[in-house]
């Protein structure tokens, strides 16, 4: 297979003339066939559950907060004095992901 520079000018030509052709149809059939795969992994990941062990390994690095028993009697005992604090831990209570 020999190949003279010469010959390359001319046998590109008609790809060249097909593309600047076509380049729009091209350019959407491409933009489609992306937005077609981003869906498609798009809804792969949304549908992935994780293993047992990963949830299993996750919940044991978390730790639970916990509350002293005298810390838990003092705000209680706030709570109790002061009307404003006592009705902002009941608006709490009802509604706590309100601000």
């Amino acid at each position: 297979m020999n190949i003279d520079l010469k010959d390359i000018g001319s046998k590109v030509q008609p790809v060249l003339a097909f593309l600047k052709r076509y380049i729009t149809f091209l350019f959407f059939v491409g933009m489609l066939l992306v937005a077609v795969f981003l869906v498609y992994r798009i809804n792969q990941f949304s549908n992935l559950q994780p293993s047992e062990d990963a949830v299993t390994e996750k919940l044991q690095t978390v730790q639970r907060p916990r509350l002293d028993q005298d810390v838990l009697q003092k705000i209680e005992q706030l709570e109790s004095q002061n009307v404003e604090v006592q009705s902002l831990f009941d608006q709490a209570r009802n509604n706590p992901f309100s601000e």
